[in-house]
């Protein structure tokens, strides 16, 4: 049955964004999330039991028309299941998501990794707003990345595009056979790998908060510094890469000015000069980017099945 337009511009969506932390859900309607709630993914508990608590926090919205669902790990969009995750939430792979909800509540439900989710909420309604093509990458326990173009992610053939950590910065440290990403980017430019690098100096200094804290002290911003290089080693790989016109960089850290800038003046230095027009922004909304990311898939997902 086809709908009018007037019904698909007032559609409720419930929005979910599983992480391996917590899981995060709203109700979106005209393009703004309301009844924004929280819960503990329990994760360790496995698949089964993080699946019914998406369960139990949709059946705790009313009057929602599609489902949209932004999560960890890789998916297969076409078929809205996990293609592969890792151990954090153990039993994951393979789970059948959308299949899962469709059944449960009867409306539309789409399903999203967490990065390109949060790629695409910025570039409906944050720091990519106005442009089609960007790339966006987050740092904090590893380095993800999303690939939008003409205002849509690009995953690949195997839905897996943009995993931007694997890049390899230091090929002396590279051993696959130890470790998967041995030499890559995300081992030396996560927000990891900053607590790692400073900790081994300044063993009181645990998270990145404190860290900032003390970005006074000249020994601190020197290993701040060294881990900005870091950062900048992989986008200056991209930039040549793609040519974006934008790169948007997310993840707490990325709320400190000082990095951003300090990103801005070393990739200048080092891009090829008709390459420096690219321009470096914080990620504008947050924890929301998931939720609206996911909302805005299963809009487009119920006009498709509607219109």
């Amino acid at each position: 049955m086809t709908k009018n337009t007037a019904d698909i511009e007032n559609l409720r969506i419930a929005a979910v964004d599983i992480g391996g932390t917590c899981i995060k859900s709203g109700l979106w309607e005209g393009g703004s999330l309301t009844d924004i709630r929280e819960r503990d993914t329990d994760a360790r508990l496995g698949a089964s039991h993080v699946m019914d608590t998406v369960m139990e926090i949709l059946a705790g919205y009313r009057d929602f028309q599609a489902v949209g669902i932004s999560t960890a790990g890789q998916v297969n969009t076409e078929k809205g299941m996990i293609r592969y995750a890792n151990d954090n939430i153990p039993g994951y792979t393979g789970t059948k998501v959308r299949e899962l909800i469709e059944n449960n509540f009867h409306v539309p439900a789409a399903v999203l990794n967490d990065v390109n989710s949060a790629a695409l909420g910025e570039a409906c309604y944050g720091a990519g707003k106005g442009y089609d093509d960007f790339l966006c990458l987050t740092y904090g326990t590893g380095v993800g990345g999303a690939i939008v173009i003409g205002g849509q992610v690009y995953v690949g053939c195997g839905f897996s595009a943009g995993e931007f950590g694997g890049i390899v910065t230091h090929p002396e440290d590279r051993d696959p056979a130890r470790d998967m990403f041995s030499g890559c980017y995300e081992r030396y430019a996560s927000t990891t790998a900053l607590v790692r690098l400073v900790q081994a100096r300044f063993p009181e200094l645990g998270n990145g908060r404190e860290i900032f804290a003390r970005l006074e002290q000249p020994e601190v911003r020197e290993l701040v510094n060294q881990w900005i290089r870091e950062i900048t080693y992989g986008l200056v790989s991209l930039a040549h890469i793609f040519n974006p016109p934008l790169i948007i960089l997310g993840g707490g850290v990325m709320g400190q000015s000082y990095v951003i800038r300090e990103v801005r003046r070393m990739l200048g230095e080092q891009l090829i000069p008709s390459f420096r027009d690219v321009a470096v922004q914080p990620a504008a909304l947050g924890n929301q980017a998931g939720m609206l990311g996911a909302a805005e898939t299963a809009y487009r997902e119920y006009r498709k099945r509607n219109i």
